[in-house]
């Protein structure tokens, strides 16, 4: 893993802008691998800056994203299809045909999810991969006990998902209990992860995702059998990592070629 720690979310969300920016100028024709939730909301802020105003381009890009609650039609505004395209897709020059989701309205959310695996080998595999990094280790929807070799699937969130995922919602009762998710294994394939962690609420998973045992009480630590990670996190998230001035260490001493600014 390539631990990158930065002051505060601003300066790791402008990173994690560049790294992804680096992505598509080395290969126009990238297929990125999206999250959605706050953790990632300001990268796509800047990543628009920069589609505006430095000319960076999606135009040739495809995208897959990580999960999608099942029960919610596209257009609900909880939805992530309906994030995405709020908060990226319609502000950049992406071709919103060559983005997908998973359908949370599927009539078969099973055969989605065999569906969902097929488009993503018909396209090459993902080049790019961000995650968010849930408090309990989870990334995507896999939540702690599931198999690290997961394949893209319905899962069940679990009570602190749902708790954590309430305040978007005006009535607690409406937050999905289900929905379909990029599974452990899958996410492994990605030729690149991009990992993304912010405030002190995520320091423990972020010990336990780096420095920790490969378990699947923390989904994150199979990451570190991945051979491309970057994980950038802020100061705040960094708090519990017992070598944080080592990954200082490395990250001043990079040379030219192995920096994103």
């Amino acid at each position: 893993m390539e631990i990158i720690i930065q002051h505060d979310v601003e300066r790791a969300s402008e990173l994690a802008a560049k790294v992804m920016a680096k992505q598509l100028r080395d290969k126009p024709t990238s297929v990125l691998g999206f999250a959605t939730g706050r953790t990632p909301l300001q990268m796509y802020r800047e990543l628009i800056r920069l589609h505006r105003e430095e000319g960076l381009s999606f135009a040739q890009a495809s995208s897959f994203n990580l999960d999608e609650y099942i029960g919610l039609e596209p257009t609900h505004e909880q939805s992530y299809r309906y994030f995405m395209n709020t908060e990226l897709f319609e502000h950049i020059d992406i071709d919103l045909e060559r983005t997908r989701l998973p359908l949370g309205n599927a009539e078969h959310p099973r055969q989605e999810c065999l569906n969902y695996e097929a488009a993503i080998r018909a396209a090459g595999g993902i080049d790019l991969q961000v995650l968010g990094l849930g408090s309990n280790g989870h990334i995507g929807f896999n939540e702690p006990t599931g198999s690290l070799n997961s394949r893209t699937w319905v899962k069940i969130l679990s009570e602190n998902t749902i708790k954590d995922n309430s305040v978007l919602f005006e009535d607690p009762e409406e937050v999905p209990r289900h929905c379909i998710t990029m599974g452990v294994g899958t996410i492994m394939e990605a030729d690149q992860i991009l990992v993304l962690a912010f405030g002190h609420k995520k320091a423990k998973a972020v010990a336990d995702m780096v420095e920790g045992a490969v378990t699947a009480m923390c989904p994150a630590s199979a990451l570190q059998f991945h051979r491309r990670v970057i994980v950038i996190i802020d100061d705040e998230a960094a708090a519990r990592l017992d070598n944080a001035d080592h990954y200082r260490w490395i990250d001043s001493h990079k040379l030219p070629w192995q920096r994103y600014d």
